[in-house]
This record gives structure tokens, sequence and C-alpha cells, in this order.
């Protein structure tokens, strides 16, 4: 079993930067891929950005592109989503998501095992 903690969302005027943690603690040695996804209110969930645990290789939804960064601390178990740039449009619940099977799609929701609760962030216009 994996536990997943999140932390650092808030509100933040347009332009604005805020940066979420995600800290994992239980079999975390056996960790495939983390990822962020954000729900929007009456939208479904939607992939955000992915790392593969072991490689470092990233992956991110093309909205975010250029705008947010994935990064992992290894040694502490730890995901990060640095936002720059924020948009009214980013306003959402963010979840941290990790699982522990190799698969080379990083982008559904179904293919994590563990979810955290959520964090929300907010992007006043």
């Amino acid at each position: 079993q994996v536990q997943l903690v999140e932390s650092g969302g808030g509100l933040v005027q347009t332009g604005g930067s805020l940066r979420l943690s995600c800290a994992g603690s239980g079999d975390t040695f056996s960790l495939s891929a983390m990822g962020w996804f954000r729900q929007a209110p009456g939208k479904d969930r939607e992939f955000v950005a992915a790392i593969d645990w072991n490689s470092g290789n990233t992956y991110y939804t093309d909205s975010v592109k250029g705008r947010f960064t994935i990064s992992r601390d290894y040694a502490k178990n730890t995901l990060y989503l640095q936002m720059n740039s924020l948009k009214p449009e980013d306003t959402a619940v963010y979840y941290c998501a990790a699982r522990v099977y190799y698969t080379t799609n990083y982008y559904e929701a179904y293919t994590y095992n563990y979810w955290g609760q959520g964090t929300q962030v907010t992007v006043s216009s």
C-alpha cells in the first residue's frame, strides 16, 4: 500500500505561481510512476502531468506545457508540481496519483493504483 498526501494548493491571481507537493509513504520502493490530475466543477478528471519514477522521464498535457513542471525527490518519495503563469482555467482540485506496476500509458487515471485526497487550486481573474 502507498499513502499520498498533497499540499500547497491555494488562491492565486492570474499569472501567479503555486507549487504542489505530494508526500508518499508505505511501499514506495515499488513505485513505477506518479502523476497529477485535476478536476474542475462539472468536468471529468483530466491528466496534467506524470513522471516515470525511476527514469525521471516526464509527460504533460498540451495545455500546461511550458508553464508547469513536474519533478520528484527520489530520496524523500515526494512529487512536486511547479505551476507558473496560472490561468483561471487551471482552477480545479488537483490530485496526486501513483502506481506500482509498469505501463507506457501515463495519461489515463485508471492506470494509477493510489490517490491523494486532493488540494484546491483557485486562480482569480
